[in-house]
């Protein structure tokens, strides 16, 4: 059962247009559905042979309820741009082409080591098959089309509502985006299908940037608050759990990824076991890895696989920002610009000049709520204020 409309989780079977032996064509109109808004169809996702029918008349059935079976050649369902399931010595085709396919099948690898996650095709709303084998051929995703007001049924984007907007593209000036904008561009589409939320707090820089100036060699101000994030965690590593059917999977190990500006989009260098090595001992390691990352040469054990980010958006002179955790990701933490603000001193009964900056906590509100956030980000402030413990 296709989703025939935003607000619409079901609809009763009314009628069947094509009987079981009938052979269809894509696109062809198989059942006719009712819903509490319109009558509607279902229609083939590929050419081929009817087989039976699993529904009933007069019954409702979910969206997403299987409502039957065509008899389809493989080469019809590659064509149809339709995900290959092998089931024992039958082939079966998945119409939702989801990005847990086997490997090999429309799969895309990155060419650039370092991305934030690999790049692959999937969307959130319901296309037709015609409508997806031609974004497929374009390579285009459900989010391309977040422009266009749909003509069809529930406003349901049509092939030649489609055709029209990619006719208008032409006469607009374009630029090819690179491989790693469109990766970049994918992880972050994927990112939003997930309720996120954001806390902050400022925290006083002037005692870690005493520490610093003592230090050699000196750590980054993204370095502390990589390594006070990753000790927040090791104490309690829920936070940064993924939340998968009804339970919350810990992290096997606190790593810790960090962005890096690289020409036409970020890299996301990971440093391993971030909280079982002291701050001094991840300087030059952090180093050298900002260095790769900005020559496009990151080595494949210091990509990927990382429980949380953190982003010096500071540094473009930023004092607040709502920056998005990655789709492997439960948060990340940011970082403002420093600025001299005034702050009451209890002791001396009068304002004094202090350093400080924002920390922000973007999060997976699904796994973390807004009091542990807070609890999180406020311990991640404690630790950066008494960089010793780093």
């Amino acid at each position: 059962m296709p989703q025939l409309g935003e607000s619409i989780a079901e609809a009763a079977i009314i009628n069947f247009l094509a009987p079981p032996g009938t052979v269809v064509k894509a696109d062809q109109d198989l059942i006719e559905v009712e819903t509490n808004k319109a009558t509607m169809t279902v229609t083939a996702p590929c050419a081929g042979r009817v087989g039976a029918y699993t529904v009933e008349l007069n019954e409702s059935y979910a969206v997403g309820a299987v409502l039957g079976q065509i008899e389809a050649t493989v080469e019809e369902i590659e064509r149809s741009g339709l995900i290959l399931q092998v089931t024992g010595e039958s082939v079966e085709a998945d119409v939702e082409a989801r990005p847990e396919a086997p490997a090999g099948a429309y799969r895309v690898q990155p060419t650039v080591r370092g991305l934030p996650v690999p790049a692959n095709a999937a969307g959130a709303s319901y296309l037709s098959p015609r409508l997806k084998a031609r974004m497929s051929e374009l390579g285009l995703h459900a989010a391309d089309l977040a422009g266009i007001a749909g003509s069809g049924a529930a406003g349901r984007v049509t092939i030649e509502d489609f055709e029209k907007f990619i006719a208008s593209l032409e006469k607009q000036k374009m630029s090819k985006a690179s491989t790693m904008r469109v990766a970049v561009a994918d992880a972050m589409r994927r990112s939003w299908t997930r309720p996120i939320a954001t806390v902050g707090l400022p925290v006083q820089l002037d005692p870690l940037l005493a520490h610093r100036k003592a230090s050699s060699p000196k750590p980054g101000p993204a370095l502390y608050a990589l390594r006070a994030l990753a000790i927040a965690l090791s104490e309690n590593s829920a936070p940064a759990g993924r939340l998968v059917g009804k339970k919350v999977i810990h992290p096997s190990s606190i790593d810790v990824g960090f962005a890096v500006e690289a020409e036409d989009g970020v890299l996301v260098p990971v440093i391993r076991h971030a909280d079982q090595k002291p701050l001094k001992e991840l300087v030059s390691r952090y180093n050298e890895l900002v260095e790769l990352a900005r020559e496009r040469k990151l080595p494949a054990d210091a990509t990927g696989g990382s429980i949380a980010t953190v982003t010096n958006y500071g540094t473009f002179g930023l004092i607040w920002a709502t920056p998005i955790p990655l789709p492997e990701q439960t948060m990340v933490l940011g970082m403002g610009a420093g600025r001299r603000m005034p702050f009451w001193d209890e002791t001396k009964n009068q304002f004094v000049p202090v350093l400080e900056a924002y920390l922000t906590l973007s999060f997976d509100h699904r796994v973390l709520d807004g009091g542990g956030a807070g609890r999180l980000l406020a311990r991640i402030a404690d630790l950066m204020r008494h960089p010793e413990l780093l």
